[in-house]
């Protein structure tokens, strides 16, 4: 009875190692799928990529640059802070923006809400004549406009200040559900 349920235990133990070698090799297959398609890096295991050293843009609040883990914003990525109202979104976008002008960078304010006040940005330090600066019509110009800034590589944060007052041109002028 006993050699019973050890052999039992050993089929089922196989039976799994089986299923994992199977999905090991699916993965593999799926992996070279996307690399044929995408090229070299388009994906792979995080556990291979060990010398990725993320360029970052301090906070401004030490135990917040702490807290993301790697002493503030990831450089060329997009990061979404979001928040109730006067939570203080901008305030923290306005210090990354100080921070990256302090590091010598450039940055770019996209005022969708069209509120910017000029006063609070200096007063957390950001430097308001090398600040670029866009209060679009409407949504699709916003983004029409960050990408136009990210395509040229020479801007290093550029801020949406907010994605909910991105008004798409139909709406504004009254096109939609006429």
């Amino acid at each position: 009875m006993k050699n019973k349920k050890i052999k039992e235990k050993v089929s089922a133990a196989s039976g799994a190692s089986g299923l994992q070698n199977k999905k090991n090799e699916a993965v593999r297959l799926a992996m070279e799928q996307i690399t044929k398609a995408y090229g070299d890096g388009a994906i792979m295991k995080m556990g291979e990529r060990t010398d990725m050293d993320i360029e970052v843009v301090p906070t401004g609040c030490l135990t917040l640059d702490i807290a993301l883990g790697i002493g503030g914003l990831p450089r060329g990525r997009v990061t979404e802070i979001f928040g109730p109202e006067a939570s203080g979104k901008t305030t923290l976008s306005l210090h990354v923006i100080a921070e990256a002008q302090k590091m010598g960078g450039t940055a770019a304010f996209i005022d969708a809400e069209h509120a910017l006040e000029p006063v609070r940005a200096a007063n957390v330090g950001v430097d308001l004549n090398n600040l670029l600066i866009s209060q679009p019509d409407n949504g699709e110009q916003a983004l029409e406009i960050v990408e136009t800034l990210v395509r040229s590589n020479a801007v290093d944060v550029i801020v949406v200040d907010s994605v909910a007052a991105l008004v798409p041109k139909a709406e504004i002028e009254g096109e939609m559900g006429d």
